[in-house]
């Protein structure tokens, strides 16, 4: 955790106090003192630190702070990802994961080799999601949430839905074994955005790669390991990333 981040209802005439998980990582783990200035953030707000004006070091634990926000968090990056729903164990690590990369928008979607079991899920709620992303906004010093989306089917998504924010993106590209370019010589340097779709660990049928390439998609191949989704997701930003940024 290098950020204490709060709510906005938690702040009352400047102060805050912290009674959870927030407390107990500054009193065991920063070992702060009264006095101590920590970093602080409000969620989908500003960065600023902390003054410690009190501290109960026994449990349950406390700390009152006192809190001057002034900075901006950091700029989100261009790569947004379209991701076929993965199992929720999966998904959680993800979404700290793109959190922590600071990935402005996912879209969430179904695919023929997603299990329709996942999305009975209770992670598809935000009280169950947002805690994830929290996690990686913590990691990041940042406060502000991915926009998340989730799409319960394929075509009405593509077809319908896709092309009203198709116009945002610069690039887009889908990940799959069969593509005949590498990621990196389908993007150049310079601004503009790029969305990414990644398939289930299946993979995308035909069906769906022919409907993201009716549409604009184009495909590519990372080499020839097959990996997890969560492996996928971080190797293909990163590579994406380092694409645009020549």
């Amino acid at each position: 955790m290098n950020i204490i981040l709060v709510g906005e209802q938690e702040i009352i005439q400047g102060k805050i106090i912290l009674i959870d998980r927030r407390a107990e990582h500054i009193v065991k783990v920063l070992k702060s003192e009264i006095g101590d200035i920590v970093k602080i953030g409000i969620i989908n707000g500003k960065i600023g630190t902390a003054k410690i004006l009190g501290i109960k070091r026994k449990f349950p634990f406390s700390v009152e702070l006192e809190g001057i926000f002034t900075s901006m968090p950091p700029d989100k990056n261009p790569v947004d990802l379209l991701l076929a729903l993965p199992r929720p164990i999966m998904l959680r690590r993800i979404l700290a994961q793109i959190a922590s990369l600071g990935v402005e928008t996912l879209h969430v979607v179904n695919a023929a080799r997603v299990e329709k079991s996942f999305w009975d899920a209770g992670l598809l709620e935000p009280e169950e999601y947002e805690q994830h992303l929290i996690s990686g906004l913590e990691q990041s010093v940042d406060t502000v949430f991915p926009s998340i989306f989730f799409h319960k089917r394929f075509k009405p998504f593509i077809e319908d839905f896709f092309p009203s924010i198709s116009h945002k993106y610069k690039y887009l590209l889908y990940a799959h074994p069969a593509g005949r370019k590498l990621l990196g010589e389908l993007l150049g340097p310079g601004s503009g955005k790029i969305l990414v779709a990644i398939g289930p660990e299946g993979g995308w049928v035909d069906f769906e790669t022919e409907k993201l390439e009716a549409y604009g998609f184009e495909g590519f191949s990372i080499g020839p390991r097959i990996l997890k989704v969560d492996t996928a997701v971080v190797n293909i930003h990163g590579r994406a990333m380092a694409g645009i940024e020549g």
